[in-house]
């Protein structure tokens, strides 16, 4: 099995340090052992500009006195330093402040799958060369250069990237997998000056025979650069805005932000109140599915050893769920969602993995021909979002359409408005790019305040 083989090594350690936890007087922990390695290239005019590569071994205790818990990292395996480590966490423990939802999973809760498995999380194919790096991303940058109107590539990179994970706790839970990961990546500049404008393209895949090809990767980011070219302000006004599917998926973040039991549980969340009611139009849905194959965010069991499962957050436009770990959902006296995640220097906290928001019947096209006028949003720079209210602003630059057509391209400018209202009345297209780890088509949203010339 691969993940028996990746995370050999790691399980050992994890045990040594749940032992050296109960010896210096812990009442309950939890290790995690994290090692990973990572080898980047990035060219320049044709040459190599830089290599970088690290590989290394991270690990980290979590215990508990009572109801008080403390976090301790390393990168050190040495038995003297387990050992201290424990004793370090037990005396910080002792003087934490007592925490009435801390504490481990209890066995029933605790996923039956410890491994991987089916989902395809793992490539087992060799580590590509440096060299193989090296030519993916001169063929980007080379691809970008030849776009007729591109000036420059500003970075064309490729990567790779291996890690293998193994978690162990008191209450008896023991699991680990690896994953592994492939880009390219490419940043053109079309124009001079203060005309300047970049435009980008990235790809990531899993497994290697997965990732298009450099020329196809180069090729779209210069494209997108040249169209850019001569961009100016629009005017200001309340228009209908199209998120393309490159960014849309923000608009869908903000919403689960809002719905992460960390800010449910504070009261500081925009849709605190919103259990049940509409948060997206009627008919769609917002599915978490960490079990997706072949997926980035895909996991067989989050942060404290529950199993992940398929649930729909969000069903024909009504909330159904938060989204929590034990210490949220002991907090609002809810079951947990099985969505902890963590480093090794931090107790574990709610977050997503995998999300799938229903799509439209129509393209992207026919929407920008319904919307008349209005602007093509292609990139989103900073925002100002309140996370109590959903007041929402965003710099953006894209398109200005003009009778359901591309007229001319556009920057510096601002659109506003507030999320609960404007997720209200979203209209997906249904170009979404079943690969990703956030399957969110490009997004419709009337009625926004555009701030431009």
């Amino acid at each position: 099995m691969v993940d028996a083989h990746l995370t050999a090594a790691l399980e050992p350690v994890t045990e040594a340090l749940l032992a050296a936890a109960k010896a210096a007087g812990a009442e309950a922990a939890d290790a995690i052992a994290i090692e990973g390695r990572s080898v980047s290239i990035d060219v320049r005019k044709g040459g190599l500009e830089q290599a970088e590569r690290s590989e290394g071994l991270d690990i980290g205790l979590r215990v508990f006195i009572g109801q008080r818990q403390a976090c301790i990292s390393s990168s050190d395996t040495r038995p003297e330093t387990l050992e201290a480590m424990a004793r370090r966490a037990v005396a910080m423990a002792r003087e934490a402040p007592v925490d009435p939802h801390a504490g481990l999973a209890e066995a029933a809760q605790l996923a039956a799958l410890r491994h991987a498995g089916g989902l395809e999380l793992y490539d087992p194919s060799p580590e590509p060369a440096p060299e193989t790096l090296q030519e993916d991303a001169r063929r980007a940058e080379a691809a970008a250069l030849a776009v007729a109107g591109v000036a420059q590539v500003q970075s064309a990179s490729a990567a790779y990237g291996s890690q293998a994970i193994w978690l162990a706790a008191s209450n008896g839970f023991g699991g680990g997998y690896g994953r592994t990961s492939r880009h390219v990546s490419c940043v053109a500049i079309s124009g001079e000056g203060t005309g300047m404008e970049r435009d980008w393209c990235g790809e990531g895949r899993i497994f290697q025979a997965d990732l298009p090809d450099a020329d196809e990767v180069g090729r779209l980011a210069g494209e997108r650069a040249a169209e850019r070219h001569g961009a100016r302000r629009p005017r200001t006004g309340t228009y209908p805005v199209l998120y393309d599917e490159r960014i849309a998926s923000s608009l869908i973040g903000h919403l689960l932000g809002a719905i992460n039991g960390s800010a449910i549980a504070r009261g500081s969340s925009w849709l605190r109140d919103a259990m049940g009611a509409q948060v997206l139009p009627r008919g769609s849905t917002l599915r978490e599915d960490p079990l997706r194959v072949r997926r980035s965010g895909s996991r067989p069991f989050d942060a404290e050893g529950l199993p992940s499962q398929v649930k729909d957050l969000v069903a024909d436009g009504m909330l159904q769920s938060w989204v929590l770990d034990l210490a949220t959902s002991r907090k609002l006296g809810m079951v947990s969602t099985g969505n902890a995640v963590r480093g090794t220097s931090a107790p574990p906290s709610p977050s997503t993995s995998n999300v799938i928001l229903t799509q439209g019947p129509r393209s992207r096209a026919e929407l920008m021909a319904d919307m008349g006028t209005g602007l093509l949003v292609t990139s989103l720079i900073g925002s100002t979002i309140n996370p109590t209210t959903g007041d929402y602003s965003r710099g953006a630059s894209g398109f200005w359409v003009e009778n359901g057509e591309i007229a001319y391209p556009v920057n510096e400018c601002t659109i506003a408005g507030n999320l609960r209202e404007m997720l209200g009345r979203i209209i997906p297209a249904n170009d979404a790019r079943a690969h990703l780890s956030s399957v969110v088509p490009s997004i419709l949203v009337e009625g926004m305040t555009l701030a431009g010339a």
